[in-house]
């Protein structure tokens, strides 16, 4: 099969999916011809097939399928005139009349968990034949268990993300500070450097974790330049935490299961699609509330509201973790991300592009 793709090449969400997929797509030997959305920047060993696919625009098909990764609200550029096709990655329960117009002009939409599914579904109901979910993937040759050594004797708690309100941010510092001491061996590594916002911004955010009791317990990583080097943290760390109020995918729990590390989340959003008892310890939620945070989100949708009972779950999965299984291995999460590979992702979404649309 051909297909026009339209995706960031980077390494953040957007950019991975577009990468990986592409990828994995042309390994299972179909043709890509890609437009990128954005600055590319990419791992070298990626670079002759992601140049060879850029290249293919020369000659490229006009009537295979236009797909666009990106943003729900940015749908309307397609290449060609083959059928025109999305993949948002959103984290909200809600689409604002923007959004619905934007996705009820694709053929088909594609999203990435049943969680997200539902949320199309009440948006555009009519649309619900032509909505499939195709997840993502994990790149287990990279992130698996074999890779990194902990330090013995201490727990190192991992959070990976740009620095969000939506990221629990601010609930983790309050968490890590509830749940220890400075005499106990635990350190909190923070990898979360925001590009969207000034540097003062950011600063900001690094004060509230160092200008508190554990503050000295707490090492904030730069930002790093291939996902080796991100396999390599992620190695080192015992698990990883993740309190978010609402993510579209959150790609690095996936990763830190991969390589059969602890992981804590909050049992909402699309993470769901992977997430159980079995292979995370979850943070029950009971309630939403409107999503606002000042900047990106605005009380348009809803997310996880994190109350007494979240933070005291919270508190009790990273104490339970440092005392019982910090040194445990994630069976059930290596299990579950060999399932969740970019080849499968790739097969899934050629399928789906093969389904008959009833939108056209």
């Amino acid at each position: 099969m051909n297909i026009n793709l339209q995706a960031p090449a980077n390494p953040l969400g957007y950019g991975v999916a577009g990468i990986q997929l592409a990828l994995a797509l042309n390994r299972l030997g179909h043709e890509v011809a890609w437009w990128f959305i954005g600055p590319s920047y990419y791992d070298d060993c990626y670079a002759p097939l992601i140049e060879r696919m850029t290249r293919n625009q020369e000659s490229y098909d006009a009537s295979a399928p236009s797909l666009r990764i990106w943003h729900q609200f940015d749908m309307a550029s397609r290449i060609g005139h083959g059928i025109h096709c999305g993949m948002p990655i959103f984290e909200l329960d809600e689409l604002t009349a923007r959004e619905k117009h934007h996705l009820d002009a694709l053929n088909k939409i594609f999203v990435c968990s049943r969680w997200a599914m539902g949320v199309v579904n009440r948006g555009l109901p009519h649309r619900i034949r032509d909505t499939y979910v195709v997840p993502l993937g994990v790149e287990r040759e990279i992130f698996n268990e074999s890779v990194g050594e902990p330090q013995k004797g201490w727990t190192t708690f991992l959070n990976v993300g740009k620095w969000e309100v939506r990221k629990g941010h601010d609930i983790l510092i309050e968490a890590f500070n509830q749940a220890f001491t400075p005499r106990d061996r635990v350190r909190l590594w923070m990898m979360n450097y925001n590009t969207h916002l000034p540097a003062e911004t950011n600063q900001e955010w690094q004060a509230k974790y160092t200008n508190t009791k554990m503050g000295k317990q707490v090492s904030f990583l730069p930002r790093v330049q291939s996902a080796r080097d991100v396999a390599k943290i992620m190695g080192d760390a015992d698990c990883g935490v993740f309190p978010a109020r609402a993510e579209g995918w959150n790609l690095e729990l996936l990763e830190m299961m991969s390589m059969g590390k602890q992981v804590i989340a909050t049992d909402y959003s699309a993470h769901t699609e992977y997430c159980t008892n079995d292979n995370a310890h979850l943070i029950k939620v009971t309630d939403l509330e409107p999503a606002q945070d000042g900047l990106w989100f605005h009380g348009e949708g809803q997310w996880a509201k994190f109350g007494d009972s979240q933070m005291e779950q919270l508190v009790h999965y990273m104490r339970l973790v440092h005392k019982e299984h910090a040194k445990i291995y994630n069976i059930a999460g290596v299990e579950t991300a060999k399932k969740f590979s970019w080849k499968a992702a790739a097969e899934r979404l050629v399928k789906c592009l093969e389904m008959p649309s009833t939108d056209y």
